[in-house]
């Protein structure tokens, strides 16, 4: 067994839907450098959001710590990028270490990248062709297309290293995100139908109203800036939804096909050098997607598409290749799973729990039972999808819809009350049919509430107003 520290490239995308992957068994498209990654160690079927949403995720990803705890709940909440974080203590332990690409957690003093020996981002959520990048030289213009750009800057600053100290590297795309510009060498890929997810006309029948006056629909959000070109002529709304769907589609995985390249550059280049069995190489998305799923895109809701992150990882030197991991992870869980790899304690205030030892077949405490989800950017504008917590275990998923932000100044009323919603993921796993209200659920209704709020307890979050403090728990 290798007693060298293990290098670290963890390679992250925007919106990378795990059904958009082939090994998790995509009907959509291909992804062989990906899925080598997963045959060379192991694929997590399980691994969750914490927050479904970028900056959220990212900060999560960094720290170890939930949303309430980073500071990063929104979009619009930049980090304090002094915080502890995995990256912070793997260069007090001897790392060197960089950032390229995506950032997307504030800029400026205070918000800009810290711990890094090497940092080059881009602007706020950056452009695929001729990005601007952000480094501590200033700002400036690159020529070319973002994924390709982002992995040549990455590998740059391996190939400058010398000594054996070892490293550490974020590769962060923009890519597969809205507006879904991909790279003319891929223009001729997707021209033929792509197949329509079951879900697309789900109607939303037993959903509460908090989930179903979400403006995320293919059919009635996609903008002609999504499309690249108005729809044809004459088509009534199904065919024209249809339509949106293929056109959309096209884009978003023609990016995927260039992010599954530039994947592939980097374990080439790793093998090329000797690095990769003793690197920890991770590919991951920061959330899930819907893919016309529920007729939906975007992300923000606790439901699987949205919730559910790929994340697939190698490192031959100690991970021997095996089955999927089932067992439920989340982003929280990889900062200190990193920093256990590498042999450095982790900061108190981290709240996850280390799957190191369970990669190396040697747990050293149970799995988790169920994951706690917040999402707290409520958009009454754009998007529009509401305030929402909940707690999800391997068969049942219950959802709090706050609706934070509606309430009418003064009066204790609001505009949408707090609803809840209930999922039996073995029964329905398209999550069609809340079953919250049904009777012969009332019993697993409650045990799951009173799970959600010791969960929520230990983690030092705060239930909403809206909400009753929970009793007898």
């Amino acid at each position: 067994m290798t007693t060298r520290r293990p290098n670290i490239a963890m390679i992250l995308t925007d919106d990378h839907a795990a059904h958009a992957i082939g090994t998790y068994g995509s009907v959509l498209n291909a992804t062989p450098r990906i899925d080598e990654i997963a045959s060379l160690g192991r694929r997590f079927d399980n691994c969750f959001a914490t927050n479904s949403l970028c900056s959220p995720s990212r900060a999560s990803i960094l720290t170890g710590t939930y949303s309430h705890v980073n500071g990063v709940t929104t979009l619009v909440t930049p980090i304090d990028a002094g915080q502890p974080t995995f990256v912070s203590l793997l260069k007090q332990a001897g790392y060197r270490t960089a950032m390229v690409g995506k950032w997307h957690m504030g800029d400026g003093p205070g918000h800009d990248p810290q711990h890094f020996d090497y940092w080059d981002v881009l602007i706020e959520q950056g452009e695929y062709n001729d990005p601007r990048f952000l480094s501590a030289d200033g700002l400036r213009t690159v020529p070319g297309y973002t994924t390709d750009i982002i992995t040549d800057l990455a590998l740059n600053w391996v190939d400058s290293l010398d000594g054996d100290d070892p490293w550490c590297v974020l590769i962060y795309h923009k890519a597969p995100h809205r507006p879904w510009v991909p790279h003319p060498r891929h223009r001729d890929l997707f021209t033929g139908p792509i197949p329509v997810p079951a879900t697309f006309d789900d109607d939303y029948a037993t959903r509460t109203s908090s989930a179903r006056r979400a403006a995320m629909r293919i059919a009635e959000h996609l903008t002609r800036d999504d499309l690249k070109t108005d729809p044809p002529p004459g088509l009534d709304y199904e065919a024209e939804a249809l339509w949106k769907y293929q056109r959309f589609m096209a884009d978003y995985l023609r990016c995927v096909t260039a992010v599954d390249e530039n994947v592939g550059r980097v374990t080439d280049r790793l093998r090329e050098r000797g690095d990769l069995a003793d690197t920890l190489l991770m590919y991951a998305s920061d959330q899930g997607f819907f893919l016309g799923d529920h007729g939906w895109f975007d992300k923000r809701f606790m439901y699987e598409e949205s919730l559910r992150m790929p994340l697939v990882l190698s490192y031959p030197a100690r991970i021997e290749p095996g089955a999927p991991i089932t067992d439920i992870v989340t982003n929280v869980d990889w900062a200190q799973t990193i920093l256990e790899a590498a042999g450095v304690a982790p900061h108190p205030r981290m709240q996850g729990r280390s799957f190191w030892p369970d990669l190396l077949g040697t747990p050293a405490s149970a799995p988790a039972t169920g994951m706690y989800y917040r999402y707290w950017e409520h958009d009454d504008v754009f998007h529009k999808a509401p305030a929402h917590y909940g707690f999800r275990t391997d068969r049942y998923k219950l959802i709090y819809f706050y609706n934070d932000g509606l309430g009418i100044p003064g009066t204790g009323e609001f505009t949408y009350p707090g609803e809840w919603e209930l999922y039996d993921l073995t029964a329905d796993p398209a999550e069609l049919h809340n079953v919250y209200h049904d009777p012969s659920y009332a019993g697993i209704r409650d045990d799951l509430a009173r799970q959600m709020w010791r969960e929520q307890a230990r983690l030092q979050d705060e239930p909403h107003a809206s909400q009753p403090k929970p009793v007898g728990l």
